[in-house]
């Protein structure tokens, strides 16, 4: 699990909590009730959830949902490890011919590079390499972005059903202004419909989908990664020259940890 991910949202509701119960000197939880409104959580929650299954099919409704636990999970990408691949299968191509990777390809995990290894030995056009492997790496990044646009979207409607539920709650006031029993729940719906919209924006749809976005960002870098260096193999490229254009895609700081670890192994 990604810990990071759990720590933001667990402390995230006891901030929100702490501030409802805390009323500058003493805990008070019996404050926790002020705050539950069914009608203002029907208006906001259940407003935003059938507007999300208007725009969706069943199934990517219900797969939209499951997403969370991609964000949640913990993402280990390691540059270094997947430069070192790459410049081992160059050694093997430069050493013993592009043939021979067949063999190194049934021990790669990423079925991705293995689809490009297995490509390159099958003799196939480099254009030809390179448009096939794009056009996955396009299709993947385009599945990530529906479900990105899933979170986005209700993070983008919760406020706003918060906003109709406000309005509801002041028509339902001004019209019984004389009667002042009512003006109370009336209010209650007013503002917790608001308060409700800005917590689910805030507190879980936007964190998801940047954390999404953030995986799909490194998936999609490691993938292009790929793509040069196996076309650099391919291509017959001096393995030293394929490190140094694969390292080009690294920050300075993930640089030196690939250099370090080099270092180490050799």
């Amino acid at each position: 699990m990604d810990i990071a991910s759990i720590i933001g949202i667990v402390v995230g509701a006891i901030v929100v909590v702490f501030g409802i119960i805390f009323d500058g000197k003493a805990i008070n939880m019996g404050s926790l009730i002020n705050f539950y409104d069914l009608p203002s959580i029907i208006i906001t929650v259940g407003g935003s959830l059938t507007g999300l299954l208007a725009m969706n099919s069943v199934s990517s409704f219900v797969s939209g949902f499951k997403s969370i636990s991609l964000a949640l999970k913990l993402h280990t990408i390691d540059e270094g490890e997947t430069i070192k691949k790459i410049i081992d299968l160059s050694n093997i191509a430069r050493k013993e011919g592009l043939l021979q990777l067949e063999e190194a390809a049934n021990d790669l995990d990423d079925q991705f590079m293995k689809k490009g290894v297995l490509l390159i030995v099958d003799g196939t056009d480099p254009d030809l390499v390179r448009a096939i492997l794009e056009t996955e790496l396009s299709c993947i990044e385009q599945r990530h972005k529906t479900v990105i646009g899933f979170w986005e979207s209700w993070a983008s409607m919760a406020p706003a059903w918060g906003m109709i539920g406000t309005l509801i709650g002041l028509v339902n006031m001004l019209v019984s202004l004389d009667d002042p029993s009512s003006i109370g729940p009336a209010m209650a719906v007013a503002l917790l419909t608001t308060l409700y919209g800005s917590i689910i924006a805030n507190w879980l749809t936007t964190p998801v989908a940047k954390k999404l976005g953030v995986n799909n960002s490194a998936e999609v870098m490691m993938k292009e990664v790929m793509i040069e260096g196996l076309l650099s193999i391919q291509a017959g490229e001096n393995p030293r020259v394929i490190e140094e254009k694969l390292k080009s895609f690294l920050s300075p700081a993930q640089r030196e940890q690939f250099a370090e670890g080099n270092e180490g192994g050799e």
